[in-house]
């Protein structure tokens, strides 16, 4: 296996800072919220996505970015401003990785970062647009 080219390792760690940064978000508002639905089921589902990204990092050899975000990620006032905000960052999601697709061919990235897409578009950014018709 060849070694990745800058480009892939670019897009590998910018999209483990996405998922870092969408963990730690949801985590904050299952802190200040308690255990709320959707936040706490798809903060678990993020550490999933979190972890394919590591093994990518780890199959190719790369050094993964620690998670710079814990205690650095905005609050919220109230779970409807929490859940509108959610549907924004799961939309930037996925055109982050329309563009990071671009970055490579390697078969077993362009799988993850697919995966990792059509997570956030089919089941992430649903539910929590239900969860803002929910507090309207």
């Amino acid at each position: 296996m060849t070694a990745l080219n800058e480009n892939e390792v670019a897009a590998l760690h910018e999209a483990l800072d996405d998922e870092y940064h969408a963990w730690a978000t949801y985590d904050q508002v299952v802190h200040d919220f308690g255990m709320v639905r959707p936040f706490s089921n798809i903060r678990d589902a993020e550490a999933r996505h979190i972890a394919a990204l590591l093994s990518l990092c780890e199959q190719h050899g790369v050094a993964p970015p620690s998670n710079p975000w814990p205690g650095r990620v905005e609050q919220y006032p109230n779970l409807r401003e929490a859940c509108t905000a959610a549907v924004e960052a799961e939309i930037a999601n996925a055109a982050l990785y329309e563009r990071l697709l671009a970055s490579t061919d390697r078969s077993d990235i362009l799988t993850v970062f697919r995966n990792l897409r059509d997570a956030s578009q089919e089941r992430h950014l649903p539910a929590f647009r239900r969860c803002v018709e929910r507090r309207q």
